[in-house]
């Protein structure tokens, strides 16, 4: 076990130009699917990209991707075991999911969780990555702390479903990230399950949770709404089977994750050249 000041510690990662926090204030808002589809988007471009499962008490990445038998590879490094992440669709991908069974409940209090948090963050070899993505637990609780304590320069995305009752939520998710001692920057909001589109009838929306949400919650975080994802009827049979979405052939769905991963490759690529100007 690492040292329990070592949970506090800046994790340096220094092979990683990029980290990304998909976050929601509550759960079953689809952001595990979102944030596995986003890490395959960007794969898909040729970026370099990894993704950590950072949801202890409900690890769901191994049964998306459908590695749920998987363990990772270790090797020796001085004194520690430095494990090697699964790959699937280019994703390099570490989960707690890899480390127990899939049955086992997950009792721990916060200080062993952020510890198991820690290890599996820094001692993960990630190699050389162009996105990390880390996809948070829901809420706003010690898990999703100590990674923006940890994770100092990374950014961070909400998402909500588009009622208006899911923007209280999401802004306190964004509230939290925002706080003047976490201080983690904004990158947007992702509104998933938007409209409704049948399989029948593909020039149809139905606006089945209201709609104004995600809009809403970038207003008044002063970012960017950077992708509405809409609701396709096979998406449960594919995730539940363990295929990616871009497996579905739904030129809608599809477009809608590459426009998102597209976004963001251009929001980052505009923060670097910014950043080096300064320099």
């Amino acid at each position: 076990m690492s040292d329990k000041s070592d949970i506090f510690k800046e994790a340096e990662l220094k092979g990683v130009k990029n980290i990304i926090l998909i976050a929601s204030g509550k759960g079953g808002v689809g952001k595990s699917t979102v944030a596995s589809s986003l890490a395959i988007a960007f794969s898909r471009e040729g970026y370099k990209t990894g993704l950590l499962d950072a949801d202890l008490y409900g690890p769901s990445i191994p049964i998306l991707f459908d590695i749920e038998k998987e363990r990772p590879q270790v090797r020796k490094e001085e004194d520690k075991d430095i494990m090697i992440p699964v790959n699937k669709y280019g994703v390099k991908i570490m989960s707690i999911g890899f480390l127990m069974s899939h049955d086992d409940a997950v009792i721990w209090r916060g200080p062993m969780a952020s510890n198991a948090l820690n290890q599996l963050l820094t001692l993960t070899d990630w190699g050389e990555l162009d996105y990390l993505i880390v996809d948070m637990p829901p809420g706003t609780g010690d898990i999703n702390i100590t990674l923006a304590q940890k994770l100092k320069r990374a950014q961070a995305i909400i998402v909500i479903t588009p009622q208006k009752l899911a923007i209280s939520d999401g802004l306190k998710a964004a509230n939290m990230f925002l706080n003047k001692n976490l201080n983690i920057s904004m990158l947007g909001v992702a509104e998933n399950m938007s409209y409704f589109v049948p399989a029948k009838h593909p020039d149809e929306k139905y606006y089945v949770f209201g709609s104004g949400g995600g809009k809403q919650l970038a207003e008044r975080t002063h970012t960017e709404l950077l992708a509405q994802i809409p609701m396709i009827q096979d998406v449960c049979e594919l995730t539940d089977k363990g295929q990616n979405l871009f497996q579905s052939e739904n030129e809608l769905l599809i477009d809608a994750f590459q426009s998102f991963a597209t976004k963001i490759v251009e929001k980052t690529m505009k923060e670097e050249k910014g950043s080096m100007k300064n320099e």
